[in-house]
C-alpha cells in the first residue's frame, strides 16, 4: 500500500511511513533522471533524500561544482560511480558509501556501461527544487547561472569537455 504524497516531496512524520518507488517528484538534469524521495519539509529542514536511478553508462552527471550550503552523500545501489572530490578521483561499486562535503569542488558519472543507480543525501534541505528550476531553464545558461546563484552552487561547465576526454564520458546539452 502507497501514501498518497504531493508533487514535491514525500513526507516523514512521527508515524511510520511508507515511500514507494514511483512517490516523489521526478526529475531530469540533461540524461539523469531521479526523484526527490523525502523533502525538508518532512524532516524539519534536517535533510533531503533523491534516488537516482537513471545514470546511463558512461555519462557525467555533473560539470565540476561546487555546494555552499549542503553536505552530500552518496551510496552507490547499483552500477559503478566514478566521482572526483578535489584531485582524488575514486570509482564506488554497490554498497559504497560517498561523502562530498560542502564547499569541495566534485563531480560524478557512471563508470560502467550498466546504468548507474544511487541514494543522495543532501543535509541540510533545500536544495529540493534544484533541478525543477533548471529543467525550466532548458538551455537558458544565463537563468542556470541565476538559478546557480540562488542555491549557492559554483558550476565550472568549462570542466566538462576535459572530464569527458579523460574519464571516456558523454555529457547532454542542458
Amino acid at each position: 500500500m502507497s501514501i498518497p504524497r504531493d508533487e514535491t516531496e514525500g513526507d516523514v512524520s512521527d508515524t511510520p511511513t511508507m515511500i514507494a518507488p514511483d512517490d516523489g517528484a521526478p526529475f531530469r538534469f540533461g540524461e539523469v533522471g531521479g526523484r526527490f524521495k523525502i523533502g525538508g519539509s518532512g524532516t524539519d529542514d534536517r535533510f533531503a533524500v533523491a534516488q537516482l536511478p537513471e545514470i546511463p553508462p558512461r555519462t557525467l552527471a555533473a560539470p565540476l561544482h561546487r555546494h555552499h550550503n549542503e553536505d552530500e552523500y552518496t551510496y552507490v545501489r547499483e552500477g559503478t560511480l566514478g566521482t572526483m572530490a578535489g584531485d582524488e578521483v575514486v570509482t564506488a561499486e554497490p554498497g559504497t558509501w560517498l561523502v562530498k562535503p560542502r564547499g569541495q569542488w566534485h563531480t560524478f558519472w557512471n563508470a560502467g556501461n550498466e546504468p548507474c543507480h544511487v541514494i543522495e543525501i543532501v543535509s541540510p534541505a533545500g536544495f529540493e527544487t534544484y533541478f525543477k528550476e533548471v529543467a525550466a531553464a532548458q538551455g537558458d545558461m544565463e537563468r542556470l547561472a541565476q538559478i546557480n546563484e540562488k542555491y549557492a552552487i559554483d558550476m565550472d561547465f568549462e570542466s566538462v569537455p576535459e572530464l569527458c576526454e579523460r574519464f571516456g564520458l558523454t555529457f547532454p546539452e542542458l
